[in-house]
């Protein structure tokens, strides 16, 4: 496509946009500034306006009809999270005995890890990326003490070529072969949370199994992001967060997934709860547990129902607009991003460094921004345009299909241009 910084391009890739109707499904946050530019998704989405229905739906319920509530309605509480698993088979790339949705997304990993990190004496290794998310990084530190290892000793990170902001998949995939037999666990992100970049989770998958490893991956920026293939890459387990592109309330629910041939296996061990066990038998309250076989064997407790409501609403507007569409505005949409901002750059002679690399991206980019980055990204908040800022020098952007436009990044350049003169 070819792009161009003006007004009327923008304006005419809006006309022209199939999912526009969906940015007046999302409440803008006004209040922060009249004219908000709203590039923050991938902290925090906006609330879908079918949310409130669909939560004051479940409090009605709870109003009119207590523990009953449990049993009864649309949507019984005893099984809401089956409503969710349909509408998410097409996010990422599963069936829907592979997911479900519970507690939060580092309890989730934990759990997941007490399956899937088994170390022995010399099969104990976790290979990541360095700079992953802290709460990744917490993890895989907690699990290795407790399992009695040395976090340096048994976590390996892999990081970029000297020079590099970003790895490459060949040097990700050298350290798994090279660590070989001593793998038990290779635990990506699906996106870096500073980077923005995609990692290659298929090739990772293949290496990880290729050495007699688990594979999972943290999708927290990846989930409604960018396309996932998750049951044909044979990716081990997954975990993510709803409230960043899924839209699903502050803090939300988290989504899991464990692919078939584990989820089926009820032999595997875990940390079990009672939503986990035979729900034909749950009542009886007997002693042993006996897993359901696939991932709703892994659930601790009954449905956190007001969480999975909001994240319902959300999903019902993905349904209606598709992965597929929403990748490919995503690709235009965050193309025209890069194009102003390399054009507001040279023509300013300000050295912006975008670091997230082109070819492997979601809607998120990543800006090193050298001379006062922060003043700058202070200044871009003062006028309307809400991103973050990441220490020492990052500001990240993300312009999300949904709900963002093509006017809305000619409007940023704009402000942008005027920050940088303004110095």
């Amino acid at each position: 496509m070819e792009y161009k910084n003006t007004a009327d391009f923008a304006r005419q890739q809006d006309q022209q946009d199939p999912l526009r109707k969906f940015r007046d499904q999302f409440h803008l946050p006004a209040k922060l500034h009249q004219d908000v530019i709203y590039f923050c998704g991938n902290s925090l989405g906006l609330q879908p306006k079918n949310l409130r229905a669909q939560v004051e739906k479940e409090l009605q319920k709870w109003q009119d009809l207590a523990v009953e509530g449990h049993f009864l309605g649309d949507h019984p509480w005893m099984d809401y999270h089956k409503a969710l698993k349909q509408p998410m088979t097409d996010i990422f790339g599963a069936k829907p005995n592979e997911l479900t949705v519970m507690n939060s997304l580092t309890v989730n990993l934990h759990l997941l890890m007490a399956t899937f990190y088994r170390p022995t004496a010399t099969r104990y290794k976790i290979v990541m990326e360095a700079g992953a998310f802290p709460s990744d990084q917490y993890a895989m530190e907690s699990q290795a003490k407790i399992h009695g290892f040395a976090y340096d000793d048994a976590v390996v990170e892999v990081s970029p070529r000297k020079g590099e902001h970003t790895l490459r998949t060949e040097d990700i995939v050298q350290t798994i072969e090279n660590l070989g037999e001593s793998v038990a666990l290779v635990m990506f992100s699906g996106v870096n949370y500073y980077t923005g970049q995609v990692f290659d989770m298929d090739t990772i998958t293949k290496a990880g199994h290729k050495v007699g490893a688990y594979v999972g991956f943290d999708l927290a920026h990846a989930a409604g992001n960018v396309a996932l293939h998750l049951h044909d890459w044979n990716i081990d387990f997954a975990v993510w967060c709803t409230y960043k592109y899924l839209n699903s309330s502050p803090g939300g629910i988290s989504g899991v997934f464990i692919h078939e041939k584990n989820a089926t296996d009820t032999s595997l061990p875990r940390l079990a709860g009672w939503w986990g066990h035979n729900e034909d038998e749950r009542f009886l309250m007997k002693k042993g547990f006996e897993a359901m076989p696939n991932v709703d064997g892994w659930q601790l407790s009954n449905a956190q129902v007001l969480l999975q409501a909001a994240h319902l609403a959300s999903l019902q507007l993905f349904a209606q607009a598709g992965m597929p569409q929403l990748t490919a505005k995503s690709k235009k949409l965050t193309g025209y991003l890069e194009f102003v901002i390399r054009e507001v750059c040279q023509n300013s002679h300000y050295p912006i460094e975008i670091i997230t690399p082109t070819e492997a991206r979601g809607c998120q980019l990543s800006l090193l921004v050298p001379q006062e980055g922060k003043k700058l990204f202070d200044y871009l908040h003062t006028h309307g345009v809400v991103g973050d800022w990441r220490e020492p020098n990052s500001i990240r952007i993300a312009p999300v299909p949904l709900y963002n436009s093509f006017e809305d990044v000619y409007r940023f350049g704009q402000i942008l241009k005027n920050g940088i003169q303004q110095g």
